[in-house]
């Protein structure tokens, strides 16, 4: 036991060595990884963003039902039970032709002086407001609604609903390709950069596989280095990447209060923490990586 954790502090120590002497490089690897996992925080910030956007929007897509006008009050709620029933509608809500009306109206605003020919004519039907619970089975629902006795039409906007869903699986295709590719990027930057740091101590590593050091007991204190490279870089990252978003969304809330964004928390510590694993696994990787050459002595 006690040789273990001489070992260990042997590890550390030649860690932080390493660090101290190679200060420049080091300093040259930490911003390597934070610049990397800052480019690569932001775009998938941007990329979950969206995808809550999208979301957002697919939640709020409804069919209108339109009913005949002739239907009594009876065959009006026996109709409702029909259409709660169906699979995967979550909503069902009556929208009496007055109450149409009004709400059409305001949608008009100072235009209102149109329906003046009107008169006291009300030509809106009344209606079901349908929500369901995937925009997939948008079509479905109203295509089954259509059809039940007492029911006009369906409307549900088919070619801007389809356009919408071609846009969305373009968008998160896209978005997961491209942090897939930032991650390919940064690690393969960090490997590189860590390598020069393996290099300038090649000698060093000769000399310990020489007089029998195993391939661990040199491996450990460039895991830890790489590791302790990358977790810093990561800190900077993050920092800044909570600034920017914090930033953003208060001008954003500002201005454009509509706007679907993420909440800052616990949103921001999520992405914070899967930074700082993915910049620790990074500068572990690019480490043992770079030191797979230099062990075969």
């Amino acid at each position: 036991m006690a040789m273990r954790i001489r070992t260990f502090e042997y590890f550390i120590r030649e860690t932080f060595i390493s660090l101290r002497r190679n200060g420049l490089m080091s300093f040259a690897s930490i911003s390597t990884v934070a610049l990397s996992l800052l480019i690569l925080g932001l775009f998938l910030v941007i990329v979950l963003n969206l995808n809550h956007m999208i979301s957002t929007v697919e939640s709020q897509v409804q069919v209108s039902i339109y009913l005949q006008d002739d239907l009594k009050e009876k065959d009006i709620r026996q109709l409702g039970t029909e259409i709660s029933q169906m699979p995967g509608v979550t909503a069902v809500n009556f929208v009496d032709k007055n109450e149409a009306l009004q709400k059409f109206k305001k949608r008009l605003g100072d235009q209102q002086g149109l329906l003046t020919a009107l008169g006291d004519t009300n030509p809106l039907p009344n209606a079901f407001e349908i929500k369901v619970d995937k925009p997939e089975r948008v079509k479905a629902v109203a295509t089954a609604a259509s059809k039940l006795k007492g029911v006009e039409k369906a409307r549900f906007g088919q070619e801007v609903i389809e356009q919408l869903f071609r846009i969305t699986r373009m968008l998160r295709i896209g978005g997961f390709v491209l942090i897939i590719f930032l991650a390919l990027a940064a690690l393969f930057i960090v490997v590189n950069t860590i390598r020069i740091t393996v290099f300038a101590r090649r000698k060093e590593i000769g000399i310990m596989k020489y007089v029998g050091a195993t391939d661990w007991f040199i491996r450990w204190p460039f895991l830890l280095e790489g590791m302790l490279l990358g977790f810093g870089g990561s800190l900077i990252a993050v920092f800044f990447l909570s600034q920017a978003y914090s930033a953003l969304t208060n001008q954003i809330y500002k201005t454009l209060t509509f706007l679907p964004l993420i909440p800052k928390y616990p949103f921001l510590t999520n992405v914070s923490i899967v930074l700082m694993i993915i910049g620790t696994c990074i500068g572990a990787l690019g480490s043992s990586i770079s030191l797979k050459r230099f062990l075969k002595v």
